[in-house]
């Protein structure tokens, strides 16, 4: 039986879960040339939410992470989780500003880029992994998972085939919830290399306390490599810890022993590193069984949360988590994984703050039927669809295809202020947040380096994108 290799997610999923991706990068900078002589089939780095949580929050630019880092990855490759069409923005971008990233992105040294789409619609694939395809980088298709009426194992493994034609080197099934069961994994695993010949990835979050028993199931069936982090960074809404299932599995014959002595020498770091960021640290309880009824990610539950106590209505939080399920059925069973998680969470807020259902409807969730965001799985409610499209009928062709080049007019209208390609994506992809950015950046200020005028005059006139 083939031996299963780990990638490691401590520095991009690990703390996107557990500490609201506030781990800055000299703290994985740090640590990253002994984790490259761990032995990772590669290590988790980039993409996700740490681009935007790198320059809203941190302040950092998230390029010069990317470089600072792969200058320490000598012997490991690093990865990186894209969005497809929606990158790492929330909105789906012209096909220029999809190239001009994977172009770019390639630049800087990335070896496996592995992208997604929330409802699992490839169309929405098919530019990113051209580009990806192109640029001569790994490309890994990943199969957003989720249970529901119109999802089994037999929609995964046609989804796969999918995938394959895609052009991906390798497939993941990609478990964002904790709802992949060892049974599921078994079947659904053997499925797949039945009909593919190509490496098998599997990555769950430990928020049901299923991930570890789906892991091994998976492995035995044939599943090649396995999202793990370090243990003090491991477990609750992140990944399994790599030292028990290393340890499980080297018991099984299914990989070499690790070497704990190197192991605990990284955890250690991450310990202190932990511990400097227990004001953002989610501190949910390490396994959350409604998750398997409710479906709600632990990263989505924390954020519903926030956003009733921001309203002063955290009490209504159970009432929230009913109407989540009711919503995600209206809207057709999307999986809850960005940005679907946040359109189905706000608008369940909003019917539940409100005390009638679609009172208020979001832009968002407008959009969403209206197709703008892909094919949903299932059906959507015909009275929201009535009430949204009224005679109208939603999207037929891929969603990007009716949005406008936007590379040569954001360079335009941003001029100066972005000195290079990297800056331009950055407000291209964060607009306000990355112009605001750019300005601390380069140490301008409205007001007082520059007049308007004068930043007029040199291209740095800033209007909403």
């Amino acid at each position: 039986m083939a031996q299963v290799s780990f990638v490691d997610t401590t520095m991009r999923d690990a703390h996107q879960s557990l500490l609201a991706t506030r781990i800055t990068t000299p703290e994985l900078v740090a640590i990253a040339s002994l984790v490259d002589t761990v032995g990772y089939h590669a290590v988790e780095i980039w993409g996700g939410a740490t681009y935007d949580a790198a320059v809203r929050y941190l302040s950092e630019d998230p390029w010069e992470r990317l470089d600072k880092l792969r200058d320490k990855f000598m012997k490991t490759r690093i990865q990186m989780l894209l969005r497809g069409q929606n990158l790492l923005g929330y909105r789906n971008y012209g096909d220029d500003v999809v190239e001009l990233f994977v172009k770019t992105l390639s630049r800087h040294g990335m070896d496996i880029v592995r992208m997604f789409d929330a409802l699992n619609d490839f169309r929405n694939l098919e530019k990113a992994a051209a580009c990806v395809i192109k640029e001569k980088m790994h490309l890994q298709v990943a199969l957003s998972y989720t249970i529901s009426p119109v999802h089994n194992i037999e929609y995964f493994v046609d989804l796969a085939d999918e995938a394959v034609n895609l052009g991906a080197d390798s497939l993941c099934i990609k478990d964002m919830a904790g709802l992949l069961t060892p049974g599921a994994a078994r079947e659904l695993v053997l499925e797949i290399k039945r009909n593919h010949d190509m490496p098998l990835e599997v990555h769950s979050h430990f928020s049901t306390g299923l991930a570890d028993m789906s892991y091994m199931t998976a492995a035995e069936a044939g599943a090649d490599i396995l999202d793990t982090a370090t243990s003090a960074l491991a477990l609750g809404t992140s990944q399994p810890a790599v030292e028990a299932m290393w340890t499980a599995l080297s018991d099984l014959g299914l990989t070499l022993p690790p070497d704990y002595s190197l192991l605990r020498h990284i955890n250690r770091h991450f310990i202190k590193v932990r511990n400097a960021h227990s004001g953002n640290d989610t501190v949910l309880q390490p396994i959350m069984p409604e998750i398997l009824e409710n479906q709600i990610p632990g990263g989505m539950f924390s954020n519903l949360l926030s956003q009733l106590k921001s309203q002063r209505v955290g009490h209504l939080l159970p009432q929230v988590l009913e109407e989540v399920p009711r919503v995600r059925e209206d809207l057709g069973y999307p999986p809850l994984v960005t940005p679907t998680s946040q359109i189905v969470g706000v608008q369940a807020v909003l019917n539940t703050i409100s005390g009638e259902r679609y009172k208020l409807v979001t832009k968002e969730v407008e959009r969403y039927v209206k197709g703008y965001y892909g094919r949903p799985p299932g059906t959507v409610s015909p009275q929201l669809l009535e009430k949204i499209l009224g005679n109208d009928e939603p999207l037929k062709c891929r969603a990007a295809d009716l949005i406008p080049f936007e590379v040569d007019s954001s360079r335009e209208h941003i001029g100066l202020l972005a000195k290079s390609d990297e800056d331009l994506l950055t407000y291209l992809l964060l607009g306000e947040v990355g112009k605001s950015f750019l300005l601390k950046k380069y140490k301008l200020s409205l007001g007082v380096d520059f007049s308007m005028a004068e930043l007029h005059s040199n291209g740095l006139a800033v209007h909403p994108i």
